[in-house]
């Protein structure tokens, strides 16, 4: 073994390269799949979409999403989990600025779909990457949680960017484009710098290269069954939020600068999540954590459903913020803290099937309902009551007893 490897790293060198796959998290889902939370209003009133065809853009990104989580595997295999990182945020920074140069919605829809697989290529190779990162934290003093936390909080950064750079570019030449084509160059542009830094912090020797990625094990999934039903429904119910919960507030006339702050907010809310949750993910090694998140997201999704006042607004947006990521990582750490390293890359690859396949439906499944009476309210009622129906199924899973801590 390489004599660099043989060491444990330094607490700040672990904490240095956790932050840099972070900005992985930021490209794949806080650029790539919630700023259009952000378009999705602008893009309906200029395409004249009803809801249900706004949702069907989300549906096509998260079908992406699970192709290209389905090639994980096979592809970090033969490539290495870190040329698999850098290449899907590369080609996530190219996707999201060709957005903004078509206006067909066949185009935006095979546009939504290939950068969902993108997306995942960065998502699935940092989440594994993230998870051996965290095994050799372990000496450094750095917790489980802590580096994981870190990885998927690197969303809300991308939420955050994307609450500045939507509103700022929306409209900005107005004699070239459509009045939100420019916002999505800066998102490519964005992307394609935030991809530049992670792969400057993401040395590959220091995150044991294409070598740790060679032996790979297969996973039996009933005994993870009640966890997996539990984040299916997760995937289903939270997208809802996350694609439409901005066209509520402008449908309650929430002012364009307080939306930008409550996005900001939730962005803030997921970076903040990194430590909120680490020592619950680090102590709970079933679906406790899981079950607890998904509670208090369908608690925070029916807020703005039942009062449009401020305070319970921002009161959702923090709440939701500071959970929806948490929910992702403890999927990471159950996989973790119950299945061998060589089991590791199948674990994450197949809990992120299950995500995407409820992403899959959850959009469309939410502009349906938008759609006939009751409108966006009835929609993430629904959406809260799937969370709800998550956190019991959750409940359920209990540790595999066997560790794999190395």
């Amino acid at each position: 073994m390489n004599a660099r490897l043989s060491e444990p790293p330094s607490r700040a060198a672990v904490l240095r390269q956790a932050m840099a796959l972070a900005l992985g998290a930021a490209v794949s889902l806080g650029l790539a799949r919630f700023s259009y939370a952000l378009l999705l209003g602008p893009m309906r009133d200029d395409l004249a979409w009803a809801y249900v065809t706004a949702g069907w853009m989300n549906t096509c990104n998260a079908a992406g999403y699970l192709l290209g989580a389905l090639m994980m595997p096979r592809a970090i295999a033969r490539f290495g989990a870190r040329r698999v990182l850098v290449a899907g945020g590369l080609g996530t920074a190219l996707l999201l600025a060709l957005h903004g140069g078509v206006a067909s919605d066949a185009l935006l829809a095979l546009l939504r779909l290939l950068s969902g697989i993108a997306s995942a290529a960065t998502f699935v190779a940092g989440g594994l990457l993230a998870a051996r990162l965290a095994s050799r934290a372990a000496d450094s003093g750095v917790s489980v949680g802590l580096v994981l936390g870190l990885y998927y909080g690197g969303t809300g950064l991308g939420i955050m960017a994307s609450a500045g750079l939507v509103p700022w570019f929306q409209g900005l030449a107005p004699g070239a484009f459509r009045p939100w084509q420019p916002a999505w160059l800066a998102l490519g542009v964005a992307a394609l710098l935030l991809t530049g830094l992670m792969a400057a912090g993401t040395p590959a020797d220091a995150l044991g290269g294409a070598a740790a990625s060679a032996a790979r094990r297969p996973v039996r999934w009933w005994p993870l069954a009640w966890a997996l039903a539990g984040y299916g429904l997760f995937g289903l119910g939270y997208i809802g939020y996350m694609t439409f919960i901005v066209s509520l507030l402008r449908e309650q006339q929430l002012a364009a600068t307080a939306i930008t702050a409550f996005y900001t907010l939730l962005g803030a809310g997921v970076v903040a999540s990194s430590w909120l949750w680490a020592s619950v993910l680090q102590r709970w090694r079933g679906g406790q954590a899981m079950a607890l998140l998904n509670a208090l997201l369908a608690l925070a999704t029916l807020l703005p459903v039942l009062s449009a006042h401020a305070v319970a607004v921002f009161a959702s947006g923090a709440l939701f913020g500071a959970v929806f990521l948490s929910v992702v990582a403890s999927t990471t750490a159950l996989v973790r803290h119950n299945l061998p390293p060589a089991a590791w890359p199948a674990g994450i690859s197949g809990f992120t099937i299950v995500f995407a396949g409820g992403q899959i439906a959850g959009p469309s499944l939410v502009g349906l309902i938008a759609d006939g009476p009751g409108g966006l309210p009835r929609g993430l009622a629904v959406s809260a009551a799937l969370l709800a129906l998550g956190a019991v199924l959750a409940l359920q899973q209990r540790s595999l007893g066997a560790t794999s801590e190395a």
